[in-house]
C-alpha cells in the first residue's frame, strides 16, 4: 500500500502529485489495468513476444 505523509505546510496539490508519482513507480495502475479483464494465456504470450521484439530492436538501434 502506498502512503504519503502530508507535511503541515504542504499544499494538497503537491501531496497529490507525490502520491501519483509513487503509484506510478510501484506499478499499481498498470497492474490494475492488466487485471481488469481476463487475458487468455495465448494472448499474454503474444503480447510478451511483441514487447521482447521491440526491446531487442531498440537495443540494436542504440548499439549502432
Amino acid at each position: 500500500m502506498t502512503k504519503v505523509i502530508v507535511e503541515a505546510d504542504e499544499s494538497f496539490e503537491s501531496a497529490l502529485r507525490r502520491f501519483k508519482k509513487q503509484i506510478e513507480k510501484s506499478g499499481v495502475l498498470s497492474d490494475l489495468k492488466r487485471h481488469q479483464h481476463y487475458e487468455k494465456p495465448s494472448v499474454r504470450r503474444k503480447r510478451k513476444a511483441v514487447v521482447a521484439r521491440k526491446k531487442v530492436k531498440r537495443r540494436e538501434r542504440s548499439s549502432e
